[in-house]
């Protein structure tokens, strides 16, 4: 779904008669829609079982794509682009099931694999949606986004069992809506800044009103009996550190996802780019999703040897290797590819970890709320790199054939951010508390007395 509109990019203000920077809000509104969706489900998840959650979440997929597929104008297409974000919300909660659903020693293999299995999605998702584009009407891709939700749904109605709800409580509707209104202005500037002016008046006041909304709504569920995330277990050291790599990892994932199909499809007048199609781009790119996939199992015995946070920290380290391997490798699309692999496989262990990091530090009954959390943290970290990349290519052109193209000191400059803050990612990792240290951090959290008055 996340890259199922890329080969459409170029085309869509056409496609809906519009101008090209109204038809980002076809990506941006699923990249909001999601953001905002996913606390909530998971939480909701956790009250009323993730079975039920997964199920509910397929079905604005199957009608989001079903009205983009009907769409001939930018309203209906960033409706459905919305709807297809609400259903992203099963991510979370389809790896948080797996606690309730496998034993112990079958449950670090398979977060890593489904972990891993998102970016064997996006890779794939590339070139074949690129194929369908070139070859068949847009529409096509749609029906067959819907289609495949279908196919979904049946298959998690068959197959998943359906395990009874872990929490208890009621849903805490005002922090869903205070948390998705800060989320939403946050997004928004961070993912439009450049369009609008980062000076400008709607940009800072937008920043401005996610600190308010967000403080306001961090001071509210820390008083509600109920809260949408228990700010209280977040804050614990092994989840807060984890949240902040998690938002410097999608970071660092991101920066390449950017960088490298540029250059692959870049003309080769430039001097760097290397002239390749868009399919032939995305087929250079599935590599990494495969290597992302085949590093799980790895991943998965290092955590079960030495913990999943020396999983995370390799990890990190391997995307600071690829990037810095970037740098003798632009010039061969083959080179593009190697480094690309290089990250997947960083990711991969990384991506692994970090749900296995968080459910090891939360009660049972919040996996839910507290994995949606985590995959918030990375896609805050995904939209802030799109906006510094962004920003960078677009201050470092060059001129060719009366139009500005991204230079290649600005890829590389992109590629050094990426390697530094992948850097940092490791370094962060590092401070998360060891096994012992978490464990006991945990038993005495558990070991509190109770300050609930006593019936």
């Amino acid at each position: 779904m996340q890259t199922l509109v890329v080969p459409l990019i170029a085309d869509l203000p056409r496609l809906l008669h519009t101008t090209a920077s109204n038809a980002t809000w076809v990506i941006t509104g699923t990249l909001l829609a999601s953001a905002v969706a996913m606390p909530m489900i998971g939480r909701l998840g956790d009250l009323y079982g993730k079975r039920r959650l997964m199920l509910a979440c397929m079905v604005p997929l199957i009608a989001g794509s079903v009205v983009c597929a009907l769409s001939g104008s930018l309203w209906p297409m960033i409706i459905g682009r919305g709807m297809q974000g609400l259903g992203m919300g099963m991510i979370p909660l389809g790896i948080s099931a797996l606690r309730d659903l496998l034993p112990p020693e079958r449950l670090g293999s398979s977060i890593a694999l489904m972990s891993s299995s998102m970016g064997i999605g996006g890779a794939f998702g590339l070139p074949i949606a690129a194929l369908v584009a070139e070859n068949t009407n847009w529409r096509v891709l749609f029906w067959g986004s819907a289609a495949l939700s279908v196919l979904v749904a049946v298959l998690i109605w068959l197959l998943v069992p359906a395990v009874p709800a872990q929490a208890k409580g009621r849903f805490d509707a005002l922090g869903a809506v205070g948390l998705g209104a800060g989320l939403v202005c946050l997004l928004l500037a961070v993912s439009k800044g450049a369009d609008w002016g980062w000076a400008s008046g709607t940009t800072i006041g937008l920043f401005a009103a996610a600190v308010v909304v967000l403080l306001a709504w961090g001071l509210w569920e820390l008083r509600t009996r109920d809260p949408l995330v228990d700010l209280r277990v977040t804050a614990r050291p092994q989840v807060l550190l984890t949240n902040a790599a998690s938002v410097v990892v999608g970071f660092s994932m991101y920066a390449q996802s950017l960088i490298a199909p540029q250059l692959l499809q870049l003309p080769e007048q430039t001097g760097y780019g290397l002239g390749q199609s868009m399919v032939a781009a995305g087929l250079w790119m599935v590599p990494s999703g495969l290597v992302m996939m085949a590093v799980s199992p790895l991943g998965a015995r290092l955590s079960a040897a030495r913990g999943p946070k020396v999983t995370l920290i390799c990890g990190a380290l391997v995307v600071a290797v690829g990037y810095g391997s970037s740098q003798v490798l632009l010039g061969h699309a083959w080179g593009l590819m190697v480094f690309t692999a290089i990250c997947g496989a960083g990711v991969g262990l990384a991506y692994g970890a970090m749900p296995a990091l968080i459910m090891s530090a939360v009660p049972r009954s919040e996996t839910g709320s507290a994995n949606s959390f985590n995959t918030l943290m990375r896609s805050i970290g995904t939209s802030v790199s799109a906006a510094v990349v962004g920003a960078v290519l677009s201050q470092m052109t060059i001129s060719l054939g009366g139009h500005a193209l991204p230079s290649e000191n600005g890829f590389r400059t992109g590629l050094g951010i990426g390697c530094g803050v992948a850097v940092l990612a490791a370094l962060i990792a590092m401070t998360i508390p060891g096994r012992r240290a978490a464990a006991a951090a945990k038993d005495a959290a558990h070991a509190e007395p109770s300050t609930e008055p006593v019936a």
